[in-house]
């Protein structure tokens, strides 16, 4: 297969730019705006984005299998862009009343976008690519865009009012016109896959197959460790920011610096990839992010130039989890594809998005009752010792697990191709 060339790359890449701008808010402000600005009990907010995060996971192999059914990725896509874009415009601008209601239908309806979205969009990247360096810089390229997401994201709000209700109204407005632009391209430019016959095995046959493969459920493990230790400081970090930092008018700068690193070391992490394997350059990647963060749970008012300095490390350390995990995904993908009972891209992918989402709501429904229970409440700096261990050793605790488990447990999917030699 001839290898993409970089506007094709960059017409792929485009779509994942809104759909990581929509993240953010979901993942990161949405706990604070609800909990915090608005006023629903912090206990009832996490409970509200562990129910409907549960919900939007169970659903993922489910659509992931009416993906393969359909077909074509594109148009699977072009169904779930305007679910999104009008998900996100009823979370960023919410009633005076009914709060709790309006939050669980906005979340149903987003969730629902985003996961139809990113399931065909993820499937389709894998299709693009036959060998694994091809495959590692489908998945960079993507990555790169999301970093320019998730950065525009958190620069944003802050420029249109401040990370707060007003800011985050004006910003949903904002994000629908570049979701437009960006979906526009993709679905437009991008290479399409190359055509297969949709599937036609049932739902549990196909639900069931990607877990046969033992590569993938050792890859799981380490993606299941790897994603808590990221989800609880995206969980936290505004309340940190805030309460630990007492520096909530830097919350873009650090958030904006965090992302920037990320998209800067993804070249790097490709790199590295090619000389030692996917594998090995992951594990340094954790452990990087270790060293980074371990620090920052001695971070008091003031330590405001420190938290930089161990967003922008641990940062870097984030290019490596965007590009590699995804990259040696579409490895397994492939060495699956040539045995006897392969199973399609939207059920590996559907799979992959509800341990996503698992993670994301185990870190919001047991971090913020936990802090609660705690005695923290937004806005007690007294109480931010609590939030400051929770934030930071918890995390560090799970990346080393992580990294442990794919030294003593590699991957392996065929050698060749987890070495990422083209």
């Amino acid at each position: 297969m001839t290898p993409l060339k970089r506007s094709e790359l960059a017409a792929y890449g485009a779509l994942a730019l809104p759909l990581a701008m929509a993240a953010l808010p979901l993942y990161v402000h949405l706990p604070k705006l609800y909990g915090g600005d608005l006023g629903l009990p912090l206990a009832l907010v996490g409970a509200i984005l562990l129910a409907t995060r549960l919900a939007d996971a169970v659903s993922d192999p489910v659509l992931g299998w009416l993906a393969d059914r359909w077909g074509r990725r594109e148009r699977f896509t072009v169904l779930a862009l305007p679910l999104l874009a009008a998900g996100m415009l009823a979370l960023l601008n919410p009633p005076s009343s009914g709060l709790a209601w309006w939050l669980a239908a906005g979340l149903i309806v987003t969730y629902l976008g985003f996961s139809m979205a990113s399931i065909a969009y993820q499937a389709w990247g894998a299709q693009l690519a036959r060998d694994a360096h091809q495959r590692t810089r489908v998945t960079g390229a993507r990555e790169i865009f999301t970093l320019v997401g998730v950065i525009t994201a958190a620069a944003l709000p802050g420029m249109l009012g401040g990370e707060n209700a007003s800011g985050l109204a004006r910003f949903s407005l904002v994000f629908v016109a570049i979701l437009a632009v960006g979906g526009g391209v993709t679905l437009a430019f991008a290479p399409r896959p190359p055509r297969k016959r949709p599937e036609t095995a049932g739902f549990f046959a196909s639900a069931a197959a990607p877990l046969a493969n033992r590569h993938y459920r050792r890859l799981l493990a380490v993606f299941v460790l790897s994603g808590i230790a990221a989800a609880v400081p995206s969980t936290l970090v505004l309340f940190f920011i805030a309460d630990v930092l007492q520096a909530p008018q830097l919350t873009g700068l650090f958030l904006v610096t965090y992302f920037l690193a990320g998209a800067l070391g993804i070249p790097v992490w490709v790199a590295l990839a090619r000389r030692l394997g996917k594998e090995h350059a992951w594990i340094v990647a954790m452990l990087l992010a270790v060293v980074a963060f371990v620090w920052a749970w001695r971070l008091g008012p003031g330590d405001a130039a420190a938290f930089a300095v161990i967003c922008a490390l641990s940062g870097l350390a984030l290019g490596a989890d965007l590009a590699l995990p995804a990259s040696i995904l579409a490895d397994v993908i492939d060495g699956d594809r040539r045995g006897p009972a392969a199973a399609a891209e939207g059920s590996y992918f559907g799979i992959w998005n509800l341990v996503t989402k698992l993670n994301l709501a185990l870190a919001a429904g047991l971090a913020l009752p936990a802090l609660a229970a705690l005695g923290y409440a937004p806005g007690d700096p007294g109480a931010a010792r609590s939030l400051a261990l929770v934030y930071c050793l918890l995390p560090c605790a799970f990346k080393l697990a992580a990294a442990a488990l794919l030294w003593l447990a590699p991957v392996r999917a065929p050698a060749a191709l987890a070495k990422g030699l083209a």
